[in-house]
């Protein structure tokens, strides 16, 4: 026999084994390990199908080729899509997985149960989505990676957590390691907000330097959004009488050169400026956001940064009303949703999309009464809370203005002075309204 043939009989039989294979393969069963949404498609800004609970059983007949997402079927038969990590496959179980096409049909049947295969002796790398960010995302502000926390958020679609860090001037960047990787590991892009522990810092020669050069780390660690400071127009974050949109942008541009040499998939947000009308009576101290915004639009910000940070969080009414607020200075833009949207995008000309780095209706119900400065909201249900969240989130992806949505915030318990449990989706009796009105 010629060495030819004898390579292209041997090519036959593998051919015919790896055809027998894949006619073969019945699928793996595996047992999840938390709370997951089942998609139509691998993708996470897709429809989706419903959310697969920690405990029950998926059969998976394949993956996409990077291994992210797995294709499935349910214990009552929905067939979808989920992230590869609450399966509890080890990287190389998941590799082992065929390859399939997001419309390749399904043929296999719903499991009766069965555990996860045993896990390889090799410890299990996260499966992190580090594809840039596309499309319109959200997710919400932690106090910390708690279990019921984590499962509330992924049952409700979604895909961001935000943290807060408050940067000491040298600090290493390897310190917030521990939240990338968290995140990671629970399927979750996260944003970090960076701002300074001391306002006066910003006076420190080099300081602006070393503070990209922290953020930028934080970018090559993994860092899938860093926000550049946070409300740099009132002077509990920028020194009072400096208060300067030329100035801050300054920071803003270092820092969004810093982090695009090291990652440039990380997301670069402009600090969201704090929502306020009263430079007039606090000169010096405060300048109103969108004479803020103008300033920084006219130092050429928009080249310095992928979104418009904002927050949101003193609405009293549901987040489609454009005038009605009780309040005294009812008119003021900043009481409304969609004024706050077309303010911030228009400032820059449409040429960037906004960020919400904070959203949030406050509610005091099963908490006492509010501070007084805070009783505007003393009125508002859990239920309006619920629903107005959930009416937030779908009128700000509608609007194709705006590109991410961070609540604030999923499970902050101090309630005080600052009564951040009362803006808290998870309530102090483990219930989350919110994320249900998100999930359905």
């Amino acid at each position: 026999m010629s060495k030819k043939l004898s390579i292209f009989i041997v090519l036959l039989c593998l051919i015919s084994i790896n055809l027998v294979s894949n006619a073969q393969f019945d699928g793996v069963i595996v047992t999840i390990t938390q709370n997951v949404n089942i998609r139509v498609a691998p993708d996470e800004n897709a429809e989706r199908l419903g959310t697969v609970r920690a405990g029950t059983t998926m059969k998976l007949d394949g993956r996409v080729e990077s291994g992210t997402w797995v294709r499935g079927i349910t214990q009552n038969g929905t067939v979808g899509w989920i992230v590869s990590g609450p399966t509890g496959l080890s990287l190389s179980q998941i590799i082992g997985l065929p390859i399939i096409s997001p419309d390749a049909p399904f043929t296999l049947s719903p499991p009766e149960g069965g555990a996860a295969p045993a896990s390889s002796s090799a410890s299990a790398a996260p499966v992190v989505n580090t594809a840039p960010v596309r499309g319109f995302s959200y997710g919400g502000h932690i106090a910390g990676f708690d279990e019921s926390a984590m499962n509330w958020m992924q049952y409700s679609g979604m895909t961001w957590v935000k943290k807060q860090w408050r940067y000491v001037d040298g600090q290493n960047p390897a310190d917030a390691q521990g939240w990338i990787d968290a995140a990671h590991a629970y399927g979750f892009r996260i944003l970090i907000g960076v701002v300074g522990l001391n306002k006066y810092d910003l006076n420190n020669p080099g300081y602006f330097d070393r503070y990209a050069s922290f953020v930028a780390g934080l970018a090559a660690l993994g860092a899938d959004a860093i926000e550049v400071w946070n409300e740099p127009n009132i002077d509990h974050e920028w020194p009072e009488f400096q208060i300067d949109p030329a100035r801050y942008t300054e920071l803003l541009r270092v820092s969004y050169t810093a982090i695009k040499n090291a990652n440039p998939n990380t997301l670069v947000i402009s600090a969201a400026p704090a929502p306020t009308g009263a430079e007039s009576a606090f000169p010096g101290r405060v300048m109103n956001d969108d004479n803020f915004l103008r300033g920084m639009a006219a130092a050429g910000a928009a080249n310095y940064m992928d979104c418009i940070g904002a927050h949101y969080n003193e609405g009293i009414l549901p987040p489609t009303a454009t005038s009605g607020d009780p309040r005294g200075n009812s008119g003021y833009y900043t009481r409304y949703l969609p004024s706050m949207i077309n303010v911030y995008y228009n400032a820059f000309r449409g040429r960037r999309q906004i960020c919400f780095t904070e959203l949030g209706y406050l509610s005091p119900e099963g908490l006492g009464p509010l501070s007084p400065n805070f009783a505007w909201a003393e009125n508002v249900t859990v239920a309006q809370q619920a629903a107005w969240v959930d009416g937030a989130v779908s009128y700000a992806a509608r609007s194709g203005r705006v590109r991410l949505v961070i609540i604030w915030n999923i499970n902050f318990t101090n309630y005080g002075a600052d009564p951040m449990a009362g803006y808290a989706l998870i309530r102090p009796d483990g219930s989350c309204p919110a994320c249900d009105a998100l999930a359905r």
